[in-house]
């Protein structure tokens, strides 16, 4: 039999394992990104794990978003191997509940720390450049917008017309945010970090510019870990005390309208409320945590909580009531289970 040369039979080879290879995320387009639409449903949800049942996503398509927000542990890479962690990534993408969201729905999104590479990871991860670049190749963020022309994730979108305006702010509470400080008390993984920061100048910098600017009616800021409850033990933005009130006071001081926290981390669910003396209307935290997994076990005291202890798989929506100026803030499951419900009406200014 006639040798074949071996030059095309390594091309053969080098053909059978690029055809066999996944498709990278670009090659699947993306609902676009459309700022001029009017939101008036968005889900959002975090702690994911990419190899484990969906079973949420049938739920959340149901609802016909108008937007995806994923908060964090979007997949569970804990690993510096950038390889890994793609082939997770390419994983849930091809997942096919998530799929079909992606069919109809667009999205954006931030992580948390593990997508970003290392559990409790803050800004010394070494692997955070390469780690932050597959996260915004995961969510088909487009080479055109800023983020990509700075360090870290953290991201903002405007959508809408004058007077219906939504603006989302995805912090990045990974990327320079400083060393945790491990507690003294029993029961507690951490205290509190007198002089530590969260975000970073570059990043404070940014917020202040996104908040006093704001012409929206309605500001969402997206943080993978919760902001009001100030009482457990794990990561909280009271691990950073400087922090956690420079951020209410810049909230308080933007005179921004609408402004509500959306977390995840927890493997909970929960509403907590916040009254700011200085600001018009109470604000609220909306944690959304368990697409794939929970603490089914969790008994914990959050004075600010005003909702139950969910601890069923869940995720959460927005529903914009547009005519009334009025928000639902509901944490939902599964066969349409509503696990808790607030709706505020918000004072507006249209002009």
């Amino acid at each position: 039999m006639q040798q074949l040369p071996l030059l095309f039979i390594t091309g053969l080879l080098l053909f059978s394992c690029k055809t066999n290879q996944p498709q990278s995320f670009s090659q699947v387009p993306a609902v676009p990104i459309d700022t001029t639409q009017v939101l008036t449903t968005i889900a959002f949800g975090s702690c994911n794990k990419a190899d484990e049942p969906q079973p949420l996503w049938p739920e959340i398509v149901e609802q016909q978003p108008d937007l995806w927000v994923w908060l964090g542990d979007n997949i569970y890479g804990d690993t510096p191997d950038m390889a890994l962690m793609q082939q997770k990534y390419q994983q849930q993408f091809q997942q096919k509940g998530y799929q079909q969201l992606l069919a109809s729905t667009s999205v954006i999104g931030i992580w948390d720390d593990h997508d970003y590479g290392i559990n409790d990871g803050g800004k010394h991860f070494a692997q955070k450049a390469p780690s932050r670049d597959l996260m915004l190749e995961f969510l088909q963020v487009a080479p055109s917008r800023p983020v990509w022309n700075r360090e870290g994730g953290y991201q903002s979108y405007t959508y809408g017309p004058e007077g219906q305006r939504v603006k989302i702010i995805l912090l990045d509470t990974r990327y320079f945010r400083d060393t945790l400080m491990e507690s003294s008390v029993e029961g507690k993984r951490y205290g509190a970090n007198p002089e530590g920061d969260m975000l970073g100048e570059a990043q404070w910098a940014w917020l202040t510019e996104e908040l006093n600017s704001s012409d929206a009616q309605f500001n969402i800021i997206g943080s993978s870990i919760q902001v009001i409850h100030d009482e457990h033990g794990f990561e909280k933005w009271a691990n950073f005390p400087k922090s956690h009130q420079r951020l209410y006071d810049l909230i308080a001081a933007s005179e921004a309208q609408g402004v509500v926290l959306l977390s995840g981390d927890r493997h909970i669910g929960e509403i907590s409320r916040l009254k700011l003396p200085e600001m018009p209307y109470p604000m609220y935290d909306i944690t959304s945590s368990g697409l794939t997994h929970v603490y089914e076990e969790a008994n914990e005291e959050n004075r600010h909580r005003i909702s139950d202890l969910i601890v069923s798989l869940n995720y959460g929506l927005i529903q914009i009531n547009w005519q009334n100026h009025e928000v639902t803030y509901q944490i939902k499951g599964e066969n349409g289970a509503t696990y808790a419900s607030e709706t505020i009406t918000y004072p507006m200014n249209d002009d």
